[in-house]
């Protein structure tokens, strides 16, 4: 028998190491048994079957082992499930099984949008899915509960008997529950589970309607964390738009205004509130709004901030901002923002843009891709992104070399022609790297005097070195160069081939 998984909030900050196991399951803290009852939703549930497979943040060009998931899917539209991004983030191969076990097909991804943790599912094969879809009854979305009311968590037993927990929803937070820095309307529901298998995530109900997706059970106070229905809702309209709009976002960093001295320096008022802008994408929303760093926000859509940075919602009481413009708004929308700047206050209009991860010069996430990378001589080459980061371990925050956490919290520094930062992460000791063995963690700037932006503008300066046959690196920092052989390194290259690398490179 499964258990439901008691996952933190950044599955992905792990080590190296530990990567295979960032979806580890554990034991459920058990106290009262689930309430037993007849089978009800039976047929507007399915079982969700999950084999990832991910790839080696040390070793870029070898896969970690696979590693298997089940869940709870809610059938939300004839022939659509709806899951749990992380159920299919790296997904080598989905399955559906009906609720009773009868009725078994092989899945694909209709949509996924990894920061809101939601994914829509439906079988391959469009003869079997009229099959397996032959009497079920969709759900239809609840309506947004309020605080106090009763949810039942919906779980399965082998058996087909339905284990039906109910639970209270205590409050309601903007929080992330994949991604670090994707928050998302969440219900914190106060229910003491049971174990069950196919239990990753789970529907949650009220009345008889999807009110939630559960993403994480914490046994110690017993608390569930359930993606709303309010974020549901806008996820299964993006998805019917074609190549799904996605949530979008303002492009700021804000901080609160809590301290006296503080405020005092930006000239707030007592009565104001406001949260204070200390950065601003380049290119987004914000920026082309006219919004400088160095601003304060005093409020959105007429939603007044408070120095910590809340609002008052009308149904859940005190949210933080970002569910204005990630909750409430679609990309492409424009909203009114008062600010003040230099103790004046100025209302500025801003159309509601997305960010897409390729754009960005530090990606934060990376799903159903492989890495690029470049191995010569000995010398591993990688693109930075915060996976990478994270791999540092837990406290990868406080581990990780200080020059790459510079670059992803400050990538102005680099940005212009670099549409990638790519750096040195070690070298393999060979007769071509003698000593450099302990360089790693270093920015590249020039190989053979050719500006680095991408993995592919590095193998490509790699194909001329000079006359002296060799090639010259550069470094972003302490502007130092180190020379490489390329007969030598092309004989290594050969030998790293023949003892098991499977590739030397890959730019996609």
């Amino acid at each position: 028998m499964k258990y439901l998984p008691l996952f933190s909030l950044f599955l992905i900050a792990s080590s190296c190491e530990q990567a295979a196991n960032k979806k580890a399951e554990t034991p459920i803290h058990e106290e009262k048994p689930a309430i037993e009852a007849p089978i009800s939703l039976s047929n507007s549930v399915v079982r969700i079957k999950s084999t990832s497979q991910g790839w080696s943040p040390a070793q870029p060009w070898e896969k970690l082992p696979p590693e298997q998931l089940r869940a709870l899917g809610a059938i939300v539209a004839p022939g659509k499930v709806l899951t749990s991004a992380e159920m299919v983030a790296d997904a080598t191969y989905l399955e559906l099984e009906s609720s009773l076990g009868s009725k078994m097909a092989q899945a694909e991804i209709i949509a996924v949008d990894y920061e809101a943790n939601l994914a829509l599912l439906t079988v391959k094969s469009e003869e079997e899915s009229a099959e397996f879809f032959k009497d079920t009854k969709p759900l239809a979305l609840a309506a947004p509960p309020a605080i106090g009311d009763e949810l039942s968590i919906v779980q399965l037993e082998d058996s087909g008997i339905e284990l039906i927990t109910v639970g209270s929803l205590q409050s309601v937070d903007v929080i992330s529950s994949f991604l670090p820095n994707q928050n998302f309307l969440t219900y914190l529901v106060k229910a003491s589970m049971q174990s069950a298998p196919s239990s990753f995530s789970l529907p949650v109900i009220q009345e008889n309607a999807l009110a939630g997706i559960l993403t994480s059970y914490h046994s110690e106070d017993q608390i569930s964390d359930v993606l709303s229905v309010d974020v549901i809702a806008r996820f299964l309209s993006n998805a019917e738009k074609t190549g799904g709009a996605g949530f979008p976002s303002l492009g700021v960093s804000t901080s609160r205004t809590e301290d006296d001295s503080f405020r005092s320096f930006l000239k707030l008022q007592p009565e104001q509130g406001g949260i204070y802008v200390s950065k601003v994408r380049k290119g987004g929303a914000a920026e082309l709004a006219g919004i400088k760093a160095g601003d304060v926000i005093l409020s959105i859509d007429g939603h007044e901030i408070d120095r910590r940075g809340y609002y008052e919602h009308a149904l859940y009481g005190s949210l933080f901002w970002g569910h204005i413009v990630r909750g409430e708004k679609s990309v492409g929308d424009e909203i009114l923002i008062t600010i003040l700047r230099d103790g004046a206050s100025l209302e500025l209009k801003a159309v509601l843009s997305r960010e897409e991860q390729q754009d960005r010069l530090v990606p934060e996430y990376w799903f159903d891709r492989a890495p690029n990378f470049l191995v010569k001589g000995g010398f591993v080459f990688q693109e930075l992104s915060l996976p990478l980061l994270q791999s540092f371990g837990k406290d990868w925050m406080a581990n990780a070399p200080l020059n790459l956490l510079d670059a992803y919290e400050n990538p102005e520094g680099l940005e212009g022609d670099k549409q990638r930062v790519i750096f040195l992460s070690g070298a393999i000791p060979t007769p071509a790297t003698v000593g450099y063995e302990r360089l790693r963690n270093l920015i590249l700037k020039k190989v053979n005097g050719v500006p680095i932006n991408n993995m592919k503008s590095l193998i490509a300066a790699f194909q001329k070195p000079n006359a002296q046959n060799l090639h010259s690196i550069d470094f972003e920092e302490e502007s130092f160069t180190i020379h490489l052989d390329e007969a030598i390194s092309n004989t290594v290259d050969s030998a790293l081939l023949q003892r098991g690398l499977s590739r030397l490179s890959r730019a996609e």
